[in-house]
């Protein structure tokens, strides 16, 4: 009986224990930057560096919330200026970054419950992305003769931050024969599904960097479909 009585006052005690355990909890957060790489993987990190643009979505991940409600203020600031230039007020947000320069977004909660405020801002450190300047170059020929290399005219790799971009070739009496606006696009050397004689073409590029530079390249560019850059030798 004794036993009983005493296996019953332990299980009251613990019950009592957990419950003022339960009690204890505060309300958290555990914050996280979501977005997509250039492979197409959706990554999870605390800090990006690369290229403008890019859709990055912020997520609150509230803990213990229990009976409080929460508030929450997603703060942007670009790194050098004093005040955000965007506050949001949503448990999740998303963004699209389209500038140049290095931008950190933090995440401010308040939780409460009757008169019981909790002031959360407890992120080690805020996110931070930093975007490069723009970098865009093509070169002056190309050798569409299905080699496998140099047979698509177009951007040169190491593009950097590109946010818009319109790119034409024109024949030498002026007429249009092919454009594109993809950065991964290009010219193959053909108009209307025929191969264009080898020769000198104008090529017109129109594209807007993260930065603000306005890219303005006309130049002339050369279509040697009869030469060889596996051998460097013109091909009969």
């Amino acid at each position: 009986m004794k036993r009983s009585l005493f296996v019953t006052f332990l299980c009251l005690a613990l019950q009592c224990l957990l419950t003022l355990a339960a009690q204890n909890v505060f309300p958290s957060a555990e914050p996280a930057m979501i977005y997509t790489n250039t492979d197409g993987e959706r990554v999870e990190e605390s800090s990006f560096d690369g290229d403008a643009p890019l859709d990055v979505r912020f997520e609150a991940r509230p803990v213990n919330l229990g009976d409080y409600e929460a508030r929450y203020e997603w703060q942007f600031t670009k790194v050098g200026e004093a005040e955000p230039f965007l506050t949001r007020f949503e448990e999740n947000t998303e963004y699209h970054f389209s500038e140049s320069g290095t931008f950190q977004v933090r995440l401010l909660i308040t939780f409460t419950k009757g008169d019981d405020v909790i002031e959360w801002d407890e992120m080690d450190e805020p996110f931070t992305l930093t975007f490069a300047e723009s970098k865009l170059e093509l070169p002056n020929a190309f050798t569409p003769n299905g080699d496998g290399i140099n047979d698509v005219f177009k951007v040169k790799e190491g593009y950097k931050s590109i946010i818009s971009f319109k790119a034409a070739v024109f024949s030498r009496w002026g007429k249009k024969i092919y454009e594109w606006t993809d950065l991964e696009g290009g010219w193959d050397g053909t108009s209307g599904g025929h191969n264009v004689p080898d020769g000198a073409y104008y090529l017109n590029v129109q594209a807007q960097g993260a930065d603000g530079r306005n890219y303005q390249i006309k130049k002339v560019i050369t279509l040697l479909r009869g030469f060889s850059e596996s051998s460097g030798a013109a091909t009969n």
